[in-house]
This record gives structure tokens, C-alpha cells and sequence, in this order.
């Protein structure tokens, strides 16, 4: 189908107040539970309210529970993702709409390939992003930079090269955010370097960019499945929002400001990658072994990540070669990760965030991802019909005649 554009609010009017660009994605999926098109809403909402640096992933079966998930949390990084895995059962038999940004979109679609989760009957609903701050991260900013108790802030916005917070007293200050990068604070080094900013390849991707010359606040609403424009319409015929077509300047001016955004990860990338591609590759290795033996084997990366999946864990302790209580030998623990997991890689940074040793490790995962993504074409999470690079074999590979095994004739035999 081709894409349809909206730019859409909400009518309720607690909503629309309480959400930054109209609350018309808390209205299309309120509208979505009273119809019954779904059976719930995987989103985010705060631990504790008024705390933006608690958010986490819950399940709403209630649609006017949905209020309380309005608005965006830039200081939470909750692993949606891992949350719909391990925890209902990755979506299976349940007529879900699932809220995630890129990555998080990404992120299902590659466990999808390898039967984790279960699309068909879900819905993705993907959420602009440019970035998100680590609660440790924003609140040392918030008290050292802005100068403020960081529990007074009841909003962030992140837009052209600026992170605004407003106060509880309705004051508002800006401050550059490549300025406060450079000082280690900002966004999390992983978001610095991720390029996708809207995510495609959902049923349906929502955002501010092309609604700057709106009267009133709205979110810009791009339909990519039958499954999104069904939500849509619902929504619109049950007077839950009002839409209006976006002008070509609105059209033009998101693709825009998607493209600099782009180009500032592609910047970034190579200030990160760069470096450590210019060393030998003896230095390069030596490198990696030093952050290597920080690894203290906790198993949190493995744990955060939204890609590991295997029920039986290579690296787990009973294993005869990974002893319980014994430090990984060398390099083994990580890099078995890297092995299992670089090609489908999202850069969520969730296993870094997850490490306490520090490692590392988004960098590194990332940029073997964008070597691998250069090698087979491929990127990671936005092609459900195309596979995973290191699982999936291409019919040229399969007509190689190995050193060691013909692969072809096996492949012969076993058609057979």
C-alpha cells in the first residue's frame, strides 16, 4: 500500500494538553482497546509519578490508563523490548500494539526472524527519535549545566541541535547539545551514532518534525501496513482525533530535518570508528583484550540485550569450559556475544548501559555491525523478509565448493 501522511490531535482534551505534539498516539490507541482491535498497549510510563527518570515497560488493557503513558520520557531507558520477550511470551496470541522507538522496532522485527516474537497479528507503533539521556547522565546535567533540582523538570525536548527542559514553574532553558556532548553529558554515545531516526519500517511511525507551522500542537502520522491505517481510521470515524493532510513545506521540512539528523550520526560514527580502524590490527586487538579484562562476567550485557535469544546459553556457568565463580579466560565471554549476535545489532545500547564495569560495548557492537552492514547489505531490523546475514545462507554461498565440506552436494543430498 502506498504511504498515507496525517497530522493529527487529540479531542480529548486532557490528552491533547498533557502531551507534547497533541496525545494523538494515546487517542488512536485508546480508541484501539474500546473497539477491540487490540487486547493491549506495550508502552512506557513512569515508576513513580512525576519521577521522568523511572519510566519502564508496562502492559495498558485499561484504555484510560493510557493517560497516564502521555508524553515522552527523554531520561528513561526502558528495554521494551526484552519486556515483551521474556515477559508475554514475545507477543504470541495477543493481539498487541507495541510503542517503541526505531531501535525498539528494529529490535522486534529481528527476533521475528528468528521466531521470538510474533508480528502478524501485532501492531509496531513507532516514535521518532534522536536520542535518549541515561537517568545518571540527566540528573548530574540538570544540577551542573542547567543549574536546576532535576525533579523540577516536567519536560525535555530534543530538537535541532538543542535539549529544552521546562520547570514546574513553567520556565523553560535551552542549552546546545553538542556542547554538553563534548562534556560527556547529552545523549547516550550509541544514540549519538544511530542514523535512523524514523522508523519505516513499522505499521505506522509518529512525530513532531512537520507540524512547526501547526496553530496548535499535532503529530505528524505516516501509515506504512494495513494494520496502521485501520488504527487511524478508527480513530478518526470514532471521534477519538482530527487529522488534517500535512503541506508539501510540512512534508519537506521533516525530510529535512531527518536528513541532518542523519548526517550528525554518520559525523559522530566516524569520530568513534574512525580511531580505533586506524590502528594495527595487533593495537587493535590489544585494545579490545585491556576493556576485555574488565568483563567480570555478570551477565548483564546478555540479559539487557534484545537480540539474545538462545534458551540454552553457551556461556552459561555449568558449561565445562566457563566455570562458575571463574573470570571469563581472556576474551571469550564477549566476543561469543559478538559472534551470536554483531550482525543483528540495533544499537539500543542497552548492554552497555547494563554493564558495570563499563565496557565498551555498544561501541563495539555497532561498529562491527556497520562492517558487517556494508559486507552482506544489510540492516539490521528493517526488512522482515530479508535474514539475518550470519543465520541465513544466500543460494551463491550455497554453489561454493568448500576446502573442507561441499557444501553443495550436501545441500543435493539433503533436498533428497
Amino acid at each position: 500500500m502506498s504511504n498515507t501522511m496525517y497530522i493529527a490531535r487529540s479531542l480529548d482534551e486532557s490528552l491533547f494538553e498533557k502531551a507534547e505534539s497533541g496525545g494523538a498516539i494515546s487517542s488512536i490507541l485508546k480508541c484501539a482497546l474500546k473497539t477491540k482491535q487490540i487486547v493491549g498497549v506495550v508502552t512506557v510510563r513512569t515508576k513513580t509519578k512525576g519521577d521522568r527518570f523511572s519510566g519502564i515497560p508496562v502492559l495498558i488493557t485499561n484504555p484510560d490508563d493510557l493517560n497516564d503513558t502521555a508524553g515522552s520520557l527523554h531520561c528513561s531507558v526502558p528495554n521494551v523490548v526484552r519486556f515483551l520477550k521474556e515477559y508475554l511470551d514475545g507477543g504470541f496470541s495477543k493481539k498487541l500494539a507495541v510503542v517503541g522507538k526505531p531501535c525498539d522496532i528494529r529490535a522486534i522485527i529481528e527476533l521475528q526472524k528468528r521466531y521470538q516474537t510474533e508480528i502478524d497479528d501485532n501492531i509496531l507503533v513507532g516514535v521518532n527519535c534522536t536520542g535518549t539521556i541515561s537517568p545518571a547522565t540527566a540528573r548530574k546535567m540538570y544540577s551542573k549545566e542547567f543549574k536546576v533540582d532535576p525533579n523540577d523538570v516536567t519536560r525535555e525536548d530534543i530538537d535541532d541541535g538543542k535539549l529544552t527542559i521546562t520547570l514546574k514553574n513553567g520556565k523553560s532553558i535551552t542549552k546546545d547539545l553538542l556542547n554538553l556532548e563534548k562534556k560527556g553529558l547529552g545523549r547516550r554515545s550509541n544514540c549519538q551514532r544511530c542514523e535512523i531516526n524514523i522508523p519505516t519500517f513499522a505499521d505506522m511511525a509518529c512525530g513532531k518534525w512537520g507540524t512547526e507551522s501547526e496553530e496548535k500542537p499535532g503529530t505528524f502520522v505516516e501509515v506504512y501496513s494495513a494494520k496502521g491505517r485501520s488504527l487511524v481510521e478508527e480513530a478518526i470515524s470514532n471521534g477519538y482525533i482530527e487529522i488534517n493532510k500535512p503541506t508539501k513545506e510540512s512534508i519537506a521540512i521533516r525530510q529535512e530535518k531527518d536528513r541532518i539528523e542523519t548526517e550528525h550520526a554518520f559525523s559522530r560514527r566516524a569520530i568513534d570508528f574512525d580511531p580505533i580502524m586506524a590502528m594495527s590490527y595487533q593495537n587493535r586487538l590489544a585494545y579490545w583484550v585491556k576493556e576485555f579484562e574488565k568483563c567480570i562476567k555478570c551477565y548483564g550485557c546478555r540479559d539487557a540485550c534484545p537480540i539474545c535469544y538462545c534458551e540454552t546459553c553457551l556461556l552459561e556457568a555449568n558449561r565445562d569450559f566457563l566455570e562458575a565463580g571463574v573470570i571469563p579466560p581472556n576474551a571469550l565471554f564477549p566476543l561469543t556475544r559478538l559472534a551470536h549476535v554483531a550482525d543483528s545489532c540495533v544499537n539500543c545500547g542497552q548492554c552497555q548501559d547494563a554493564c558495570p564495569m563499563e565496557l565498551p560495548l555498544s561501541l563495539l557492537f555497532s561498529l562491527q555491525n556497520a562492517r558487517l552492514s556494508e559486507v552482506f547489505d544489510y540492516i539490521s531490523g528493517t526488512d522482515i523478509e530479508q535474514g539475518p546475514p550470519l543465520n541465513t545462507a544466500m543460494v551463491e554461498e550455497m554453489q561454493i565448493d568448500d576446502v573442507f565440506l561441499d557444501v553443495s552436494t550436501l545441500m543435493k543430498k539433503i533436498k533428497k
